[in-house]
């Protein structure tokens, strides 16, 4: 999981993408922190490179005093080496401010400045990014997304979730919802779905995720979502009708994603979304739409680093612009940020 960075209003026109945006960093390491649900991970990262890394396990209940004070406890040792700190971590995310959506993984977290507190922890400026759009703003600056304008990175693992990059520049809203990929509507098949005057309609998360694909796993008699990505990989016609009902559902919002925004190439992530067949199985699902609603699909280059770049990068070039977060900090909502990078 993860959080986002601050919100900004672009005015101007909009340009082609720097041809490398590296000259943005600041000068030095910068701290990257990821806030997961299983687990806290601390890393220094140069240039696209993680330098230097450290793990321990999420508090349990992570509440947020607990898991403040474990971060900060993780990160003190590599905080000295570093000029700033980027922060990755799930749920909602304005202002440096965290309210979680998974309740049930991360209770309390309503309105917490995570930003804020981290940064006076550590003694650095802090900038935090929802975990999905740092792992977005990772891969565009370093990785699958280098070379385009238009991108997004959708990681399908426990949940669905994504980052946009739109015009060379990182989507993010003011009420932290900047991509929220999962929770648009499909019809629902596995789920009971909520009725509308579209007929029974669900999550996307509740017919495409692994968390959607482990029950249908279980109901077909396979150990797990990897048991039944495996048999569906290997011929099982059951296994592989359920795989591509999932790649089926998600394929169908990016075409939508690529009508409504012209995204031009999205990048895969998370356990289910880099297996070769899943890949295979959304192209072969995109093929149904129109030409110029199929961007390219690749999978994601930087790995379960990329949340951990994305923030990085993120905080350096808040670092450069001299863009706080949180209580004290300048309000964003009408800066011009027509040099974002």
């Amino acid at each position: 999981m993860s959080t986002r960075c601050q919100n900004a209003r672009v005015t101007g026109p909009l340009t082609d993408r720097p041809a490398d945006p590296f000259p943005l960093l600041a000068p030095g390491p910068v701290l990257a922190l990821d806030i997961g649900g299983t687990s806290l991970r601390a890393a220094l990262v140069q240039g696209g490179r993680v330098l230097d890394r450290v793990e321990a396990r999420t508090p349990r209940p992570a509440t947020p005093d607990a898991v403040i004070a474990a971060a900060l406890e993780l990160a003190r040792p590599l905080a000295a080496r570093a000029g700033a700190v980027g922060v990755a971590c799930a749920g909602a995310v304005a202002r440096g401010r965290v309210t979680a959506t998974a309740t049930h993984t991360f209770p309390g977290w309503v309105d917490i400045p995570l930003a804020g507190q981290l940064g006076a922890g550590l003694g650095l400026p802090c900038a935090a990014l929802n975990d999905a759009r740092a792992a977005a703003w990772g891969e565009f600056a370093a990785g699958a997304g280098q070379g385009t304008t238009e991108f997004m990175f959708v990681t399908v693992s426990t949940g669905v979730g994504a980052g946009l990059v739109l015009g060379g520049r990182l989507h993010l809203a003011a009420n932290g919802l900047d991509a929220e990929l999962g929770f648009v509507s499909v019809p629902a098949h596995w789920h009971a779905g909520s009725p509308t005057p579209a007929g029974q309609l669900a999550p996307l998360e509740f017919e495409s995720s692994g968390t959607a694909l482990n029950a249908r796993a279980l109901t077909l008699g396979f150990a797990d979502a990897r048991a039944l990505c495996d048999a569906a990989e290997a011929g099982d016609a059951a296994a592989d009708a359920n795989y591509r009902h999932s790649a089926a559902g998600l394929a169908w919002k990016i075409a939508d994603i690529a009508a409504l925004l012209g995204v031009t190439r999205v990048a895969l992530g998370g356990s289910v979304g880099l297996r070769p067949g899943y890949r295979a199985r959304v192209q072969e699902a995109l093929a149904a739409f129109p030409a110029r609603y199929r961007p390219e699909v690749v999978h994601a280059a930087l790995g379960a680093d990329a949340g951990l770049i994305g923030a990085a990068l993120w905080a350096a070039r808040s670092a450069l612009h001299g863009e706080a977060q949180d209580s004290g900090a300048q309000d964003l909502s009408t800066r011009d940020v027509s040099a974002q990078g």
